[in-house]
Protein backbone atom coordinates (compact mmCIF):
# COMPACT_ATOMS: atom_id res chain seq x y z
CA UNK A 1 0.00 0.00 0.00
CA UNK A 2 2.96 2.32 1.23
CA UNK A 3 4.71 1.75 -2.63
CA UNK A 4 1.31 2.69 -4.69
CA UNK A 5 0.56 6.18 -2.76
CA UNK A 6 4.66 6.69 -3.43
CA UNK A 7 4.27 6.33 -6.67
CA UNK A 8 1.00 8.08 -6.54
CA UNK A 9 2.78 10.70 -5.32
CA UNK A 10 6.06 11.14 -7.75
CA UNK A 11 2.78 11.52 -10.50
CA UNK A 12 2.46 14.81 -8.84
CA UNK A 13 5.77 15.79 -8.64
CA UNK A 14 7.28 19.11 -10.83
CA UNK A 15 7.53 18.31 -14.67
CA UNK A 16 8.85 21.74 -15.09
CA UNK A 17 11.83 23.13 -12.77
CA UNK A 18 10.66 27.01 -12.15
CA UNK A 19 13.38 29.26 -12.58
CA UNK A 20 11.39 32.12 -11.66
CA UNK A 21 13.37 35.40 -12.10
CA UNK A 22 17.02 33.76 -11.53
CA UNK A 23 20.18 34.43 -14.69
CA UNK A 24 22.92 31.88 -13.89
CA UNK A 25 26.25 34.23 -13.13
CA UNK A 26 28.36 35.40 -16.48
CA UNK A 27 31.73 33.78 -15.41
CA UNK A 28 34.79 35.26 -17.87
CA UNK A 29 37.59 35.80 -15.85
CA UNK A 30 40.69 37.24 -17.15
CA UNK A 31 42.37 34.00 -17.88
CA UNK A 32 40.00 32.91 -20.16
CA UNK A 33 39.82 35.54 -22.47
CA UNK A 34 43.78 35.70 -22.27
CA UNK A 35 43.63 32.17 -23.36
CA UNK A 36 41.19 32.22 -25.94
CA UNK A 37 42.98 35.20 -27.05
CA UNK A 38 46.29 32.78 -26.90
CA UNK A 39 44.44 29.36 -28.52
CA UNK A 40 43.26 31.69 -31.98
CA UNK A 41 46.91 32.78 -32.33
CA UNK A 42 48.33 29.26 -32.04
CA UNK A 43 45.93 28.06 -34.03
CA UNK A 44 48.44 27.42 -36.91
CA UNK A 45 50.65 24.90 -35.13
CA UNK A 46 47.77 22.92 -34.61
CA UNK A 47 47.23 19.39 -36.38
CA UNK A 48 44.08 18.39 -34.67
CA UNK A 49 41.68 20.08 -32.36
CA UNK A 50 40.80 17.73 -28.86
CA UNK A 51 37.65 19.41 -27.63
CA UNK A 52 36.20 17.53 -24.09
CA UNK A 53 32.77 17.72 -23.02
CA UNK A 54 30.89 16.25 -19.98
CA UNK A 55 29.20 12.63 -21.02
CA UNK A 56 26.48 14.05 -18.83
CA UNK A 57 25.42 16.92 -20.75
CA UNK A 58 26.79 15.88 -24.61
CA UNK A 59 24.87 18.80 -26.04
CA UNK A 60 23.93 21.26 -23.44
CA UNK A 61 27.17 24.22 -23.03
CA UNK A 62 29.55 23.25 -25.57
CA UNK A 63 31.30 26.54 -26.14
CA UNK A 64 29.77 27.96 -29.66
CA UNK A 65 32.76 30.43 -29.10
CA UNK A 66 34.84 27.43 -30.26
CA UNK A 67 32.93 26.64 -33.57
CA UNK A 68 35.41 29.33 -35.75
CA UNK A 69 37.87 27.99 -34.10
CA UNK A 70 36.72 24.37 -34.37
CA UNK A 71 35.76 25.05 -38.15
CA UNK A 72 39.57 25.38 -39.65
CA UNK A 73 41.04 22.67 -38.02
CA UNK A 74 40.20 18.74 -37.76
CA UNK A 75 38.08 18.10 -34.86
CA UNK A 76 37.63 15.03 -32.38
CA UNK A 77 34.95 15.67 -29.73
CA UNK A 78 35.71 13.56 -26.01
CA UNK A 79 33.06 12.97 -23.86
CA UNK A 80 34.83 12.03 -20.46
CA UNK A 81 33.01 10.91 -17.30
CA UNK A 82 31.47 8.35 -18.90
CA UNK A 83 31.41 6.34 -15.88
CA UNK A 84 28.77 8.76 -14.58
CA UNK A 85 26.48 9.31 -17.64
CA UNK A 86 23.75 6.93 -18.52
CA UNK A 87 24.73 5.82 -22.04
CA UNK A 88 21.87 3.58 -22.33
CA UNK A 89 20.79 5.89 -25.65
CA UNK A 90 24.15 6.26 -26.57
CA UNK A 91 23.28 5.87 -30.49
CA UNK A 92 20.75 8.89 -29.96
CA UNK A 93 23.43 11.15 -28.80
CA UNK A 94 26.06 9.70 -32.15
CA UNK A 95 23.43 10.50 -34.20
CA UNK A 96 22.57 13.94 -33.23
CA UNK A 97 26.44 15.06 -32.96
CA UNK A 98 26.59 14.06 -36.20
CA UNK A 99 23.68 16.19 -37.90
CA UNK A 100 25.63 18.94 -36.01
CA UNK A 101 28.39 17.91 -38.35
CA UNK A 102 30.84 16.16 -35.38
CA UNK A 103 31.38 13.19 -36.45
CA UNK A 104 34.45 12.05 -34.30
CA UNK A 105 33.19 10.96 -31.20
CA UNK A 106 34.85 8.94 -27.93
CA UNK A 107 33.84 8.69 -25.12
CA UNK A 108 36.32 8.17 -21.60
CA UNK A 109 37.25 7.81 -18.13
CA UNK A 110 40.36 9.45 -17.77
CA UNK A 111 40.57 9.02 -14.23
CA UNK A 112 40.36 5.23 -14.34
CA UNK A 113 43.68 3.82 -14.09
CA UNK A 114 43.73 2.05 -17.44
CA UNK A 115 40.84 3.10 -19.99
CA UNK A 116 40.80 0.88 -23.34
CA UNK A 117 38.95 4.04 -25.16
CA UNK A 118 41.79 6.54 -24.17
CA UNK A 119 44.30 4.01 -26.21
CA UNK A 120 42.15 4.29 -28.92
CA UNK A 121 42.77 8.35 -29.03
CA UNK A 122 46.24 8.68 -30.56
CA UNK A 123 45.21 6.15 -33.64
CA UNK A 124 41.74 7.85 -34.66
CA UNK A 125 43.77 11.48 -34.44
CA UNK A 126 46.26 10.02 -36.91
CA UNK A 127 43.29 8.81 -38.94
CA UNK A 128 41.97 12.28 -38.68
CA UNK A 129 44.92 14.09 -39.58
CA UNK A 130 45.93 11.87 -42.66
CA UNK A 131 42.50 12.49 -44.36
CA UNK A 132 43.17 16.45 -43.96
CA UNK A 133 45.50 18.91 -44.81
CA UNK A 134 48.17 19.79 -42.61
CA UNK A 135 48.40 23.29 -44.28
CA UNK A 136 52.27 24.35 -43.17
CA UNK A 137 53.02 21.28 -41.04
CA UNK A 138 53.60 19.27 -43.92
CA UNK A 139 57.31 18.85 -43.21
CA UNK A 140 56.69 18.01 -39.41
CA UNK A 141 57.24 14.54 -38.48
CA UNK A 142 55.66 15.51 -34.76
CA UNK A 143 52.24 16.41 -34.35
CA UNK A 144 50.45 19.13 -32.10
CA UNK A 145 46.72 19.15 -30.68
CA UNK A 146 44.68 21.71 -28.69
CA UNK A 147 42.90 20.47 -26.24
CA UNK A 148 40.58 22.76 -25.39
CA UNK A 149 37.03 22.58 -23.17
CA UNK A 150 34.83 24.09 -20.64
CA UNK A 151 36.18 24.07 -17.15
CA UNK A 152 36.20 20.47 -15.18
CA UNK A 153 35.41 18.67 -17.54
CA UNK A 154 38.69 16.82 -17.81
CA UNK A 155 41.52 18.16 -20.27
CA UNK A 156 43.67 17.65 -17.42
CA UNK A 157 42.62 13.95 -16.43
CA UNK A 158 42.70 13.07 -20.04
CA UNK A 159 46.67 14.86 -20.42
CA UNK A 160 47.50 12.55 -17.48
CA UNK A 161 45.77 9.47 -18.76
CA UNK A 162 47.53 9.40 -22.10
CA UNK A 163 50.88 10.11 -20.43
CA UNK A 164 50.21 6.90 -18.10
CA UNK A 165 49.38 4.67 -21.53
CA UNK A 166 51.76 6.24 -23.73
CA UNK A 167 54.62 7.03 -21.86
CA UNK A 168 54.43 5.08 -18.41
CA UNK A 169 54.81 8.35 -16.72
CA UNK A 170 52.75 10.15 -14.43
CA UNK A 171 50.79 13.03 -14.40
CA UNK A 172 51.99 16.22 -16.10
CA UNK A 173 48.25 18.51 -15.37
CA UNK A 174 46.96 19.33 -12.19
CA UNK A 175 43.95 18.24 -11.68
CA UNK A 176 40.85 19.25 -9.25
CA UNK A 177 37.36 19.39 -8.07
CA UNK A 178 36.38 22.35 -8.86
CA UNK A 179 36.30 24.64 -12.52
CA UNK A 180 39.62 26.89 -12.75
CA UNK A 181 42.48 24.86 -11.54
CA UNK A 182 44.10 25.14 -15.14
CA UNK A 183 44.65 28.65 -15.76
CA UNK A 184 48.26 28.42 -17.69
CA UNK A 185 47.85 28.73 -21.43
CA UNK A 186 49.12 26.55 -23.73
CA UNK A 187 51.60 24.55 -22.18
CA UNK A 188 53.15 22.15 -24.24
CA UNK A 189 53.04 18.44 -22.65
CA UNK A 190 54.57 15.57 -24.63
CA UNK A 191 51.89 12.76 -24.84
CA UNK A 192 52.90 9.80 -27.03
CA UNK A 193 56.65 8.78 -27.81
CA UNK A 194 55.30 7.26 -31.31
CA UNK A 195 54.25 8.97 -33.37
CA UNK A 196 56.14 12.04 -30.56
CA UNK A 197 52.75 13.78 -29.84
CA UNK A 198 52.40 17.46 -27.55
CA UNK A 199 49.38 18.66 -26.90
CA UNK A 200 49.26 22.04 -25.50
CA UNK A 201 46.88 22.66 -22.61
CA UNK A 202 44.54 25.43 -22.18
CA UNK A 203 42.46 26.32 -19.78
CA UNK A 204 38.69 25.97 -19.38
CA UNK A 205 36.63 28.83 -21.18
CA UNK A 206 32.87 29.07 -20.53
CA UNK A 207 31.80 31.50 -23.35
CA UNK A 208 30.62 35.08 -22.05
CA UNK A 209 26.68 34.68 -22.14
CA UNK A 210 25.50 31.61 -21.06
CA UNK A 211 22.34 30.73 -23.51
CA UNK A 212 19.99 30.20 -21.32
CA UNK A 213 19.31 29.39 -17.41
CA UNK A 214 18.38 25.56 -17.58
CA UNK A 215 21.92 24.87 -19.74
CA UNK A 216 23.60 26.98 -17.30
CA UNK A 217 22.10 25.35 -14.32
CA UNK A 218 23.51 21.95 -16.17
CA UNK A 219 26.97 23.32 -16.26
CA UNK A 220 26.50 24.42 -12.56
CA UNK A 221 25.05 20.59 -12.04
CA UNK A 222 27.93 19.44 -13.18
CA UNK A 223 30.46 21.73 -11.57
CA UNK A 224 31.58 23.48 -14.54
CA UNK A 225 30.38 27.09 -12.68
CA UNK A 226 31.43 27.84 -9.24
CA UNK A 227 28.86 26.46 -6.46
CA UNK A 228 28.83 30.38 -5.00
CA UNK A 229 27.78 32.07 -8.15
CA UNK A 230 24.69 30.29 -8.81
CA UNK A 231 23.83 28.85 -5.20
CA UNK A 232 24.28 25.72 -3.47
CA UNK A 233 20.14 25.67 -2.46
CA UNK A 234 19.11 26.07 -6.48
CA UNK A 235 21.57 23.74 -7.64
CA UNK A 236 20.43 20.88 -4.83
CA UNK A 237 16.64 21.68 -5.91
CA UNK A 238 17.62 21.32 -9.58
CA UNK A 239 19.24 18.30 -8.93
CA UNK A 240 16.15 16.78 -7.20
CA UNK A 241 13.92 17.77 -9.75
CA UNK A 242 16.44 16.05 -12.41
CA UNK A 243 16.59 13.02 -10.42
CA UNK A 244 12.93 12.45 -10.39
CA UNK A 245 12.15 13.47 -13.82
CA UNK A 246 14.48 10.60 -14.68
CA UNK A 247 13.13 8.45 -12.58
CA UNK A 248 16.90 8.04 -10.24
CA UNK A 249 15.20 7.48 -6.84
CA UNK A 250 19.09 6.42 -5.24
CA UNK A 251 18.57 9.09 -3.42
CA UNK A 252 15.75 7.44 -1.13
CA UNK A 253 17.82 4.65 0.37
CA UNK A 254 21.15 7.21 0.64
CA UNK A 255 19.77 9.18 2.37
CA UNK A 256 17.21 7.02 4.39
CA UNK A 257 13.92 8.84 3.29
CA UNK A 258 10.48 6.82 3.64
CA UNK A 259 10.08 7.61 -0.25
CA UNK A 260 10.93 9.87 -3.29
CA UNK A 261 10.20 13.92 -2.44
CA UNK A 262 9.58 16.55 -4.55
CA UNK A 263 10.13 19.11 -1.80
CA UNK A 264 13.98 20.37 -1.76
CA UNK A 265 13.85 21.61 2.02
CA UNK A 266 11.98 18.21 3.45
CA UNK A 267 15.00 15.80 1.40
CA UNK A 268 17.85 18.57 2.93
CA UNK A 269 16.42 18.13 6.29
CA UNK A 270 16.90 14.41 6.19
CA UNK A 271 19.98 15.02 4.83
CA UNK A 272 21.33 17.35 7.29
CA UNK A 273 19.69 15.03 10.10
CA UNK A 274 21.40 11.58 9.19
CA UNK A 275 24.76 13.19 8.55
CA UNK A 276 24.44 15.02 11.65
CA UNK A 277 25.51 18.76 9.90
CA UNK A 278 23.35 20.74 12.29
CA UNK A 279 24.29 24.21 13.63
CA UNK A 280 23.31 26.25 17.46
CA UNK A 281 21.13 29.56 16.00
CA UNK A 282 19.75 31.74 18.59
CA UNK A 283 15.97 32.57 19.30
CA UNK A 284 14.23 35.54 20.21
CA UNK A 285 11.56 34.36 22.38
CA UNK A 286 9.03 36.48 24.65
CA UNK A 287 11.09 35.55 27.67
CA UNK A 288 14.61 36.44 26.57
CA UNK A 289 17.00 34.21 24.03
CA UNK A 290 17.43 30.71 23.84
CA UNK A 291 19.62 28.56 21.60
CA UNK A 292 18.16 26.14 18.89
CA UNK A 293 19.87 23.74 16.91
CA UNK A 294 18.94 23.88 13.26
CA UNK A 295 19.83 21.51 10.20
CA UNK A 296 22.66 23.09 8.27
CA UNK A 297 20.77 23.20 4.60
CA UNK A 298 23.90 24.88 2.94
CA UNK A 299 25.82 21.77 4.22
CA UNK A 300 23.18 18.97 3.66
CA UNK A 301 22.89 21.05 -0.14
CA UNK A 302 26.84 20.34 -0.70
CA UNK A 303 26.56 17.05 0.36
CA UNK A 304 23.93 16.41 -1.75
CA UNK A 305 25.59 17.97 -5.20
CA UNK A 306 28.89 15.88 -4.33
CA UNK A 307 27.26 12.58 -3.88
CA UNK A 308 25.49 13.30 -7.62
CA UNK A 309 29.24 14.64 -8.79
CA UNK A 310 30.82 11.27 -7.33
CA UNK A 311 28.52 8.97 -8.84
CA UNK A 312 26.81 7.86 -5.78
CA UNK A 313 23.15 8.56 -7.19
CA UNK A 314 23.38 6.52 -10.11
CA UNK A 315 24.06 7.59 -14.16
CA UNK A 316 22.29 10.47 -15.44
CA UNK A 317 21.94 11.48 -18.77
CA UNK A 318 20.58 15.38 -18.09
CA UNK A 319 20.14 16.07 -21.98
Amino acid sequence: MRLCQALRNVGKFRTVFDFGEREVAHWFPGHMAKGLKQMRANMKNVDCIIEIHDARIPFSGRNPVFQETLDVRPHLLILNKMDLADLSNKQRILKKLEKNGVRNVLFTDCLKQRDDNVKKLVPMVMEIIKSNPRFNRDENTDYCLMVIGVPNVGKSSLINSLRRTNLKKGRASRVGGEPGITKAVLTKIQVCERPIMHLLDTPGVLPPKIESVETGMKLALCGTILDHLVGEDIIADYLLYSLNRLEKFSYVEKYDLQEPSDDIQHVLKRIAVKLGKTQRVKAITGVGNITIIVPNYTAAAYDFIRAFRKGELGRVMLD
